[in-house]
Parts: C-alpha cells; structure tokens; sequence
C-alpha cells in the first residue's frame, strides 16, 4: 500500500530546513538516526538536503508491483532517492530509472505520461487514510502498530504484542 507522505511537495523538492522549519528537529541527528538504522541492516544511505514529491514514483512501483520481474525497481527508485538524492518526483528522472530497471518504452509511456496507475495509488492513499496510517513505514501486526524505521527488537515486540 503507498502513503501520501508530503504530497504537496512542489515539483522542485523542497528542502528539509524548510520542511522542518518551526518544528524544532535537529536534521543532522535525524540523518544520523537513520544512518545507524541502514547501516545496522547493510542498506545505503547517505544524507539528504531534500525531499520530493513521491506521487509518481508510487505509480511506476504500482505499475511494478504487478508485472513480475520488475521488482527492481523498488531497489532503483530506494537508490535514486535515498543514496543519490535525485528528484524522484521528476518525469524525466523517473523514464531514466525506469530505463535502466528495464521497464518497457510503452509501459514507462503508459505509467509515466498518460498516469495509468493514478486511481491505482488514489485507491491506496485512501485505504491508509481509513487505516490510520499517518506515516512510512507503518508496521501493523493485529490491532497494534509502529510508525517509522525501526530496529529489529521494536518489531519483534510489535509481533509478540499482537499474538
């Protein structure tokens, strides 16, 4: 299921000071945090100055999700955004992903350009919305639930909770 997270992001991104401005968050402990987090699961991570609206990327990884063998691209667009801080709500950037996972001309055409997966992730934002997700990732085991990247043990508290 995908997550509306900072919708109203403009095309250009917008940058974390401002998105977190008045908020009172220290950003170079939050990038730090999750660092740990990535390093402690072997994942890439590098610090960001950015965020940018993941609207279209949340179609092509629907679009994804259901042709086998391009789950890839789910790595790829994880890479583009979180390793190379590139703007994954950017069409162009996005068809160049999306060529390189090996994704079809007509289905890059198709999901990118005409938004065939559009109702797709509309359908999933508003299942979340009813769910009460109000951040990703959101783990859910029985009626219990935990908001954010977390390490093992609070997952494995999570599952023991619930059953």
């Amino acid at each position: 299921m995908y997550f509306p997270l900072h919708p109203n992001t403009p095309a250009e991104g917008l940058a974390l000071k401002d998105l977190f401005a008045g908020r009172g968050l220290d950003i170079p402990a939050m990038h730090a945090r999750m660092k740990r987090l990535m390093d402690a699961e072997g994942l890439p991570y590098s610090e960001r100055s950015h965020t940018y609206n993941s609207r279209l990327a949340q179609e092509l990884a629907k679009w994804a999700d259901s042709h086998p063998g391009f789950e890839s691209i789910h790595d790829a667009l994880y890479k583009a955004y979180f390793v190379d801080g590139r703007n994954i709500g950017d069409p162009s950037v996005l068809i160049q992903i999306a060529e390189a996972a090996g994704v079809p001309a007509d289905a890059r055409q198709d999901v990118l350009i005409r938004r065939a997966y559009r109702q797709a992730v509309d359908d999933d934002w508003e299942h979340a919305r009813r769910s009460g997700v109000t951040g990703v990732p959101t783990f859910v085991a029985g009626m219990y639930k935990v908001v954010g990247a977390q390490p093992y043990e609070v997952l494995a508290n999570l599952i023991h909770a619930a059953v």
